[in-house]
């Protein structure tokens, strides 16, 4: 390490653009983030299609969005996100109501990275933020299984997802992954270390392809090893 080397510098803020239609809310949104040390805003986008080119502009750590926005909404609005190149790094966290529960699947297939309740308090807020930056899956167990069950009512099928490339032991991780369970959870039910999890996991992210954990709920889902109720 060089003379003039700062290893204890605080490492760079985290990047979020606020999507939301709502001048007050998103007002409000841009207090709370930008007094919290290691966060700031860096852009404001009033609807799904600014969004768009606001995130290609700035690639942000993080896209605060709303589902309900004029011009385009928020799952289009991701879905373009998700899939542009130019954006590889860029995350988004999808702000929703209780009675939107149905955009969520969408949500998650047009590549968010996880979710978050309108009525979450603002340290939910925050931390969903981190999780999301860090590259996690907003998706805690308790969510997963959810989600779940509501896939699990009758609906029509959805394409089914190939599995074929991948190994038996990554099935079932894939499996567990989708009921819900942790990495120490799924490393306690197969005996493995956590890890052996984390690396059979990475594998999975890479050969499906998907973006976090969230996506892998979905592949599970979509692959047929889902297929009972959601484990309580």
């Amino acid at each position: 390490m060089t003379a003039d080397a700062t290893p204890h510098d605080p490492p760079p803020p985290i990047r979020v653009l606020l999507a939301e239609d709502q001048v007050l809310l998103r007002d409000s949104l841009k207090v709370l983030i930008d007094t919290t040390p290691g966060m700031a805003t860096v852009g404001e986008a009033g609807t799904g299609a600014e969004a768009v080119l606001l995130a290609r502009r700035w690639r942000p750590d993080v896209v605060l969005m709303d589902v309900s926005m004029p011009d385009m909404d928020g799952i289009e609005a991701t879905r373009r996100i998700c899939a542009d190149p130019a954006g590889a790094g860029v995350r988004v966290l999808i702000l929703t109501t209780f009675d939107q529960d149905e955009y969520v699947y969408a949500s998650l297939r047009a590549g968010a990275s996880g979710f978050l309740v309108k009525s979450a308090t603002a340290t939910e807020l925050l931390t969903a933020i981190r999780v999301v930056a860090s590259g996690e899956a907003l998706l805690a167990p308790t969510v997963t299984r959810r989600l779940i069950a509501d896939f699990l009512r009758p609906r029509p099928a959805p394409a089914r997802r190939d599995l074929d490339d991948i190994t038996q032991r990554e099935r079932e991780v894939l499996a567990l992954i989708g009921r819900g369970m942790s990495n120490s959870e799924i490393a306690e039910h197969l005996h493995l270390t956590v890890g052996t999890v984390k690396t059979h996991i990475s594998r999975l992210l890479a050969k499906l392809p998907a973006r976090d954990r969230a996506q892998l709920v979905i592949a599970a889902y979509e692959g047929g090893l889902v297929t009972g109720p959601p484990s309580s």
